[in-house]
C-alpha cells in the first residue's frame, strides 16, 4: 500500500475512534452486558416476590434435572448440580431472555454421553479407579467429567465464534416445524434413556443409527430382569405427578402458588427408601453419594478436542436452536426486543466459562423456562435466587440426596417432558394449514429418532430449504 494511502486510512480510522463518545461506550456495554440495562430498572416492590416464588419452584426442577441429566451424560450426579448453578449466573449477565433458564439440558447431555462413553468406557482397562483427591471421586469419574467438560468447552467456543461471525442472523433458516419435530424427537430419545430406571433394569449403553430401537429390543428380550418394586414405584410417582400437575394447571388462577409436587415426591420417596432400606431389600437403585462443596477450577483436557469435534458442533447448534426459540417465544409474549447474535455470545460464554468448573453441556431448558412463565417470574432474578438455593444444596444438603430412588427421579424427568411430547398435536394444525409443513415435521422427526437431534436438525433445515426452493421455482 502506498504511503499516502496508508496515511489516509490511518487518519480515517483515527477520526472514527476519536468520534466515539461516552454515550457510545455506554450503549456498547449495555448491548453486550444486558444486565446493565435491566438491573437498574428492576423494581423489588413489584417483582421480587414473584421472582422469589418462581426461583424456589425452579430450584426443585434444577436439582432433579441436574442430577438426572448428569447421569444421562454418563458422569457423576454431583456435576449436574454444578451445571445447574454456574451457567444461569453467566446467562443472567449476558443473556436477553427474561424467562429463560439456562442449565443442564437433556439433548446436550445425550450428545455429551456419546463422547464420554466412546473415550472413557467402563470396559477400557486403561483407566484407573483409584481416588483422585477431588471430591473423593475416582480417577475414572474425573476422566469422564473431563471429556464432558471438553465437549462443553468446544461447544461454547464454536458458539462464540458464530457470534464473532455474526451468524445469529441465520436463525431465519429454522422454521417452526423443524424445531418442533426435532425437539419432540429428542424428547423421545430422553424418555427412552429413562426407561431403564423406570423398570429398574441394567441396560448397556447403546448408541448409533437406530440405537433407540435396539434399546427397546433389548428391553423386550430381557423384560424379566425388570425390578418389580421399581416398576410399582415408577407407576405411583408418574400417577401422582400427572394428577397434581393437572390440578395445578386447572386451578392456577385460584391458587397463589402451585403445589410443589416434585419437591414433595423427592422428600417422600427418599424417606420411604431410607426407612424401608429399599436399596438393599428391594434392589432399587438410588442416586448414591453426593459430595459436598465445589472443587477448584481446572481446564478441560485439550488433548481430546480433536476426538469430539462432532459432539462440539452438535452441542453448539442444537443448544442454540432450542435456546433462541425459547427467547423468541418469551420476547413475543412480553413484547421486548432481542438480539440473536447476543444470544450466541450468552450461550457460548455459558458453556465456555463453566467448562472450567466441571460442568456438562448446557442450554435453555423448555420445561424450566415454562415453569418460570407459569409461576409469574419477572426477570432473571428468579434464576439468581434459584442459584443461591442450589449453592446451599451443594454445600449442605447434597448428602441427603443419597436415598433418592432413580426411578422417582426418572418419573419426574419423563413427566417434565410432557410439554415437548404434546407437540405431536402440531401435526393436525400443519395438516390443515400447510401439508408441506406436515411432511417436513414427519420427516424431521423420523430422522431425529433414527439417528440423533443434530442429524434431524440438519436434515430438517436442508429439506425445508429444498422444498421452499421447489415451490418458489414453480
Amino acid at each position: 500500500m502506498p504511503r499516502s494511502k496508508r496515511k489516509r486510512c490511518f487518519s480515517s480510522t483515527w477520526e472514527r475512534i476519536s468520534s466515539i463518545g461516552p454515550s457510545d461506550v455506554t450503549i456498547w456495554f449495555c448491548r453486550r452486558f444486558p444486565i446493565l440495562e435491566w438491573a437498574p430498572r428492576y423494581s423489588p416492590r413489584d417483582s421480587l416476590l414473584p421472582d422469589t416464588v418462581a426461583g424456589m419452584m425452579l430450584t426443585v426442577q434444577q436439582i432433579t434435572q441436574g442430577l438426572a441429566f448428569a447421569v444421562m451424560s454418563s458422569v457423576h450426579p454431583v456435576f449436574g448440580l454444578y451445571g445447574s448453578f454456574f451457567p444461569p449466573l453467566i446467562y443472567a449477565v449476558f443473556g436477553m431472555g427474561r424467562h429463560i433458564c439456562t442449565g443442564t439440558f437433556a439433548i446436550t447431555s445425550l450428545i455429551s454421553a456419546n463422547a464420554v462413553e466412546r473415550l472413557v468406557s467402563p470396559n477400557n482397562g486403561n483407566f484407573s479407579n483409584s481416588t483422585s483427591g477431588v471430591l473423593g471421586l475416582s480417577n475414572f469419574e474425573m476422566q469422564r467429567i473431563g471429556v464432558a467438560a471438553a465437549v462443553t468447552f468446544l461447544g461454547g467456543v464454536i458458539q462464540v465464534c458464530m457470534f464473532m461471525l455474526n451468524l445469529g442472523c441465520t436463525t431465519f433458516l429454522l422454521s417452526q416445524p423443524v424445531v418442533s419435530s426435532m425437539t419432540t424427537g429428542a424428547a423421545t430419545h430422553v424418555v427412552t434413556s429413562q426407561v431403564k430406571y423406570l423398570l429398574g433394569m441394567k441396560i448397556p449403553y447403546i448408541s448409533g443409527p437406530l440405537g433407540m430401537f435396539h434399546i427397546y429390543i433389548y428391553i423386550l428380550k430381557n423384560i424379566t430382569a425388570a425390578t418389580v418394586a421399581s416398576v410399582i414405584l415408577s407407576i405411583i410417582c408418574i400417577a401422582l405427578l400427572v394428577s397434581v400437575k393437572e390440578l395445578n394447571l386447572r386451578y392456577r388462577q385460584k391458587i397463589r402458588m402451585e403445589i410443589p409436587i416434585d419437591l414433595i415426591l423427592i422428600v417422600a420417596s427418599s424417606l420411604v427408601c431410607y426407612i424401608i432400606n429399599m436399596e438393599h431389600s428391594y434392589d432399587i437403585e438410588v442416586v448414591g453419594h453426593v459430595p459436598q462443596g465445589i472443587p477448584l477450577p481446572k481446564a478441560p483436557p485439550m488433548d481430546v478436542l480433536s476426538d469430539i469435534i462432532a459432539e462440539g458442533f452438535s452441542v453448539a447448534l442444537v443448544g442454540y436452536t432450542v435456546s433462541i426459540f425459547l427467547v423468541y417465544n418469551s420476547a413475543k409474549k412480553f413484547k421486548y426486543a432481542i438480539d440473536e447474535n447476543q444470544e450466541l455470545l450468552a450461550n457460548g460464554l455459558s458453556n465456555v466459562i463453566p467448562s472450567f468448573l466441571f460442568c456438562i453441556p448446557n442450554a435453555g431448558a423448555p420445561a424450566r423456562s415454562t415453569l418460570l412463565l407459569n409461576n409469574g417470574a419477572k426477570s432473571q432474578v428468579a434464576c439468581l435466587i434459584s442459584c443461591l438455593l442450589i449453592l446451599l444444596v451443594i454445600y449442605f444438603i447434597g448428602p441427603f440426596l443419597y436415598w433418592l430412588p432413580m426411578c422417582a427421579l426418572a418419573s419426574i424427568i419423563v413427566v417434565a417432558l410432557k410439554g415437548m411430547l404434546i407437540q405431536f398435536n402440531d401435526l393436525k394444525k400443519y395438516w390443515n394449514v400447510d401439508k408441506v409443513d406436515w411432511v417436513i415435521w414427519i420427516c424431521t422427526y423420523i430422522m431425529t429418532i433414527c439417528f440423533a437431534a443434530n442429524v434431524g436438525l440438519l436434515f430438517g433445515v436442508l429439506f425445508s430449504m429444498a422444498l421452499g426452493m421447489l415451490r418458489f421455482t414453480r
